[in-house]
């Protein structure tokens, strides 16, 4: 399901969330199911632009021209690799309800040992731990969302070989500590989350805060990536939490010559009882998947009617989409992301003629919409 917003891309699954207190908070029960969604894109005409982020642009034709700007520089004739830094604020969100005060720390070990910080950085999606043969291909050793865009552009990848789109090593920013105003904010159960209590954030609130928080970091600039984490929160698209629940998002602010783009993910605990929404770094992986391919949330394009979001398309599928990659003991879930071929790129450029990453076998453009 997509219901839009102006321009911000965001994961979420809609699920019942019953206040720790014992009210039920009202639901709308039609819209109870996982999706993804998109927001504001505030960008302000009279910021003096500073050091862009690197991006290329390119087309493709189905159903006219559909151009776009995506992270990165031109695989077709570049040889080279683009390295993006990336800095991660870690949130800790403290919620009041009655005269219960509930925190949840990143920062904090889990039963793993390492914290949700921790965990993410050893994952897949900023290590280069995993050889990624897809279908008898070898797409190199690196990063899972280098891995997909190589794929992406494999008819041309496949010459130059050296080509790549890496997230630098993060710069882990001092934690962000935050009471959540009551009127922005509660704790409950969900039938999608882990087991246990949960945070809930409102949507609007987080995203009307997001530059004034990312502004207390003067070293982030528009180059670069900026990464909130959140542990066991997800975030509500109403006011009266009838829209829960966002697993991640991403968004851009500031000049409209060069914006800054930023994202944020909760890394949810895994769970033995039930497959769980945004479980570990399968939000992170979905944002970044579309941050890639649509930094700025403007790739319009015709064939489905929408923006060029990559991951919104396999939301429905089993596991919300997700495949398992085993790095240090630890099963991450890490989400399948949909090639340019899905949208009506013809000739298709994607490893194996393939439709997604993972070889789902779609049969027809656009087939699950957007």
């Amino acid at each position: 399901m997509k219901q839009r917003f102006a321009a911000l891309s965001l994961t979420a699954a809609l699920l019942a969330v019953t206040g720790i207190a014992g009210t039920a908070i009202a639901q709308d029960q039609s819209t109870q199911r996982p999706m993804f969604e998109r927001g504001r894109h505030a960008v302000d005409q009279s910021v003096a632009p500073t050091t862009p982020l690197q991006t290329w642009n390119g087309s493709f034709s189905y159903h006219g021209t559909n151009k776009f700007v995506m992270v990165g520089t031109d695989p077709s004739s570049t040889n080279v690799t683009t390295t993006i830094p990336v800095y991660i604020i870690p949130m800790k969100l403290a919620f009041v309800n009655g005269t219960k005060k509930t925190i949840f720390d990143p920062t904090k070990p889990i039963g793993t040992g390492l914290s949700p910080v921790a965990q993410t950085l050893a994952s897949p999606i900023f290590q280069s731990s995993i050889d990624y043969i897809q279908g008898g291909t070898d797409l190199g050793t690196t990063q899972y969302e280098d891995a997909f865009q190589r794929g992406n552009f494999w008819t041309d990848v496949m010459t130059n070989t050296d080509y790549h789109v890496l997230l630098g090593t993060p710069t882990v920013l001092p934690t962000l500590t935050l009471a959540v105003p009551k009127a922005d904010g509660t704790t409950g159960t969900s039938s999608y989350g882990p087991p246990g209590t949960l945070g809930i954030v409102s949507f609007n609130w987080f995203t009307s805060e997001a530059s004034t928080w990312i502004g207390k970091y003067p070293q982030i600039t528009p180059g670069a990536l900026a990464i909130f984490i959140t542990y066991n929160v997800y975030l509500s698209q109403t006011s009266n939490f009838g829209g829960c629940c966002i697993g991640g998002f991403h968004d851009d602010f500031g000049s409209s010559s060069s914006p800054q783009t930023y994202a944020q993910f909760s890394f949810m605990g895994q769970s033995t009882a039930r497959e769980v929404f945004s479980s570990d770094v399968s939000a992170l992986s979905h944002e970044l998947g579309e941050w890639y391919d649509d930094p700025y949330i403007d790739n319009t394009q015709g064939a489905c009617g929408g923006i060029l979001e990559d991951g919104d398309p396999l939301e429905g599928n089993a596991d919300y989409g997700d495949t398992i990659y085993t790095v240090g003991g630890y099963a991450y879930h890490i989400q399948d992301l949909v090639f340019l071929k899905y949208f009506g790129q013809t000739p298709s450029t994607s490893v194996n003629n393939w439709w997604t990453f993972q070889g789902y076998n779609f049969t027809q453009v656009c087939q699950n919409g957007q």
